[in-house]
């Protein structure tokens, strides 16, 4: 997978613009736990759909679709990011 780590917690928004797999895009608070999973498709059109979590995030963990749910990862679970 993918870690982004921003400097502040807030709505992030991503899309999938020329992205080639369908994700789980898995947000996660400054306290480090889940707020959202979103599952996205690739997209190949000039427009795309943006994703953004119900609650603001400060990490996006983007792994392979369904990842999320074969781990049973799921809303509320604590995460462990060491950097």
């Amino acid at each position: 997978g993918m870690l982004f780590v921003f400097e502040n917690e807030d709505y992030q928004a991503f899309w999938m613009k020329n992205t080639l797999i369908s994700l789980d895009m898995i947000f996660i608070s400054g306290d480090k736990k889940i707020v959202d999973i979103i599952q996205a498709e690739p997209c190949k059109e000039e427009l795309c759909q943006t994703y953004s979590p119900k609650n603001k995030a400060k990490y996006v963990l983007e792994v392979n679709k369904g990842y999320s749910e074969s781990r049973g990862i799921a809303l509320g679970n604590s995460v462990k990011i060491n950097l």
